[in-house]
């Protein structure tokens, strides 16, 4: 991996871990991260040595959100009205939670503290969600007059459903990591001191499996939002078919008959 300024990026047996590496901003997210971040995930997806991503932040946060130091330029009564917020999600938002969602690998957020605005976004993308107890989550959209992004008003509902997401978006209260894992925001919340321990432990048992299988279950997983049963079924039947012929399925039927550890290859 290339050397990064607002990044950190570690590799181990398969885990690309991920940090999001701006403490004093709270990883607050800017233009340089936008860049870097984009290109370490596209680099992951097609690394077949990487089988599982970890994102995580440096410091006492996960990410803080846009960083509002590098806009507060556009906030004059001039030029306030000439902001293309639009273009600016298409551009520096929008490919990473694409690139997240979209990629046939696991992707964990770690989130070792407080994810606001985006920030809880990018987590909200993430495949599954592991927090320190000391973690909170915040949607601040509505705080400054926007809406929520980064595909949060999709994510949300998916995790805790109409109710509840429209409680987090409308109100934006912050939801530390108990109340966020009773909502069922969150996968597991453990002790701050544990959760690098965790994280790892779990993404390496990801990172052992069979990285194909892997890949067409989260395939499946995102198209069922918006299938029909019936559309779904078929569709099963099609990624199983490609499943089905995989050496990787061989060599775990072998295992299984021969009562031995799997070695899964990706092929």
């Amino acid at each position: 991996m290339a050397a990064f300024t607002t990044i950190q990026t570690a590799s181990e047996n398969g885990v690309l871990t991920v940090t999001l590496n701006r403490p004093d901003k709270l990883n607050a997210y800017n233009e340089p991260m936008s860049i870097e971040l984009g290109t370490v995930l596209r680099s992951a997806e097609r690394d077949e040595q990487v089988r599982c991503v970890v994102l995580t932040g440096a410091g006492r946060a996960f990410c803080s959100g846009q960083d509002l130091e590098e806009i507060q330029g556009r906030y004059t009564a001039e030029t306030a009205a000439e902001v293309d917020f639009a273009e600016h999600l298409r551009r520096k938002f929008n490919p990473v939670v694409a690139r997240i969602r979209g990629m046939e690998k696991p992707v964990i957020a770690a989130v070792n503290g407080v994810a606001a605005g985006a920030g809880a976004s990018f987590a909200f993308a993430c495949d599954l969600r592991v927090a320190a107890a000391g973690a909170s989550f915040v949607m601040a959209f509505v705080h400054v007059g926007l809406v929520p992004d980064s595909g949060a008003t999709l994510t949300l509902l998916q995790h805790v459903g109409l109710a509840r997401a429209t409680e987090l978006c409308m109100l934006g209260e912050k939801i530390p990591a108990a109340d966020a894992e009773r909502y069922g925001l969150v996968n597991r919340v453990v002790p701050d001191e544990e959760l690098g321990g965790y994280v790892a432990n779990l993404a390496g048992r990801l990172a052992a499996l069979p990285p194909r299988a892997i890949g067409l279950t989260k395939r499946a997983l995102q198209r069922a939002w918006q299938a029909t049963l019936e559309d779904q079924l078929e569709y099963e039947a099609l990624l199983q078919q490609t499943a089905g012929n995989s050496a990787d399925h061989r060599e775990g039927v072998l295992a299984f008959i021969q009562k031995r550890r799997p070695k899964f290859s990706g092929r």
